[in-house]
């Protein structure tokens, strides 16, 4: 694949001229926004010879060649990891962990501003909460729909932060986005690609959820088309994968961090509350993860667990997260230290 990337302040008729010799050539090729400019890609270009050329017209930056199927996500083409300013003055990737928490699905005013509030007040920065819910179970709760949306608007105004859900359709994400600042694709909807290509038109930040049974390369190309749709504002949340153990709910892939971080600049968040569907693993799971290099997570909280109407038994309950928050930012802080407070004993 050859991608053409447009220089920064290089005009509409640079980037028709490529268009122009692109199709001249018989090849197909896809525009896509970028940092500063805009990106010409095409699948038809396989060697460095066939894109020589294109180096020399008016306004192009660079020409690569690349072997990459999601070359806006990865680092050959997309760079180094950077901040990522998800609301006003709220950023992700700038090497404080971000947490994200709240309950699985907006279920009364009292219940989502009572668990807001705590979340807040522990630290989180980022409320979740789910207005629509897909639900294996067809007569399992479905959320209040847009009474939900209008809760969490509710909430948001109440504690100042921006909130987080999950949007099922393109239809649905359309109306939602005025409202809510960051929409979440769930696993179930990692491959709906007509989503994802209108999630790629929307000025909103999208939470990403790997599918239960994708790989990465898959997931990366879920990423890639919301990028190519000119939406440079893709976190990826890992939340387990499906495997033959049952004692957990999912597989909680720690490993996926660090490799994602070799392989992408987009942030990544870890959901240990789906990964496992058990409150006691959360916190020993968040605590990996940040270890692991995440740069987030979201964590399912709610103010009555007991009574919940979806994912009781996975929500910590306010004191527990409060306690998870304490213990979080004390080793993270100790990971960040220059001089360890402790040190190996050498072996003789």
């Amino acid at each position: 694949m050859m991608v053409v990337e447009m220089a920064e302040g290089s005009t509409r008729r640079d980037l028709d001229r490529v268009c122009e010799s692109m199709a001249g050539g018989g090849r197909s090729y896809k525009v896509a926004a970028g940092r500063g400019g805009a990106y010409v890609m095409s699948a038809d270009v396989a060697c460095g010879e066939e894109s020589a050329p294109f180096r020399a017209f008016p306004g192009v930056r660079s020409v690569s060649v690349t072997t990459c199927c999601h070359p806006l996500a990865s680092r050959e083409i997309g760079g180094e990891s950077r901040p990522m300013e998800l609301a006003r003055g709220l950023w992700i990737g700038d090497g404080e962990p971000l947490v994200m928490a709240g309950p699985c699905a907006v279920e009364s005013r009292k219940q989502l501003l009572a668990t807001a509030e705590g979340v807040q007040q522990a630290g989180a920065r980022v409320l979740r909460g789910g207005a629509f819910k897909p639900r294996s179970h067809p007569y399992a709760f479905q959320g209040l729909g847009s009474e939900g949306i209008a809760l969490l608007k509710e909430a948001r105004a109440t504690t100042g932060m921006p909130v987080v859900t999950e949007v099922m359709s393109s239809e649905e994400a359309e109306w939602v986005a005025p409202h809510i600042d960051i929409l979440q694709v769930g696993a179930r909807n990692m491959q709906n690609f007509s989503l994802l290509r209108t999630l790629g038109e929307l000025d909103r930040p999208v939470l990403l959820k790997r599918g239960m049974c994708a790989t990465v390369e898959e997931w990366l190309q879920a990423a890639e088309y919301i990028l190519a749709g000119g939406n440079e504002r893709v976190i990826l949340c890992e939340r387990g994968i499906r495997s033959f153990d049952k004692n957990t709910r999912n597989t909680l892939d720690l490993s996926v961090v660090p490799l994602l971080k070799s392989m992408t600049h987009l942030p990544v968040v870890v959901d240990p509350s789906h990964a496992t569907g058990r409150w006691e693993l959360v916190a020993p799971m968040s605590l990996a993860a940040l270890a692991a290099g995440a740069d987030g997570l979201v964590v399912e909280v709610h103010c009555d667990p007991a009574e919940a109407l979806c994912d009781g038994p996975q929500s910590l309950t306010l004191d527990d997260f409060a306690h998870l928050m304490t213990r979080a930012s004390k080793m993270f802080h100790a990971l960040n230290e220059e001089e360890p407070s402790w040190r190996m004993p050498i072996a003789r």
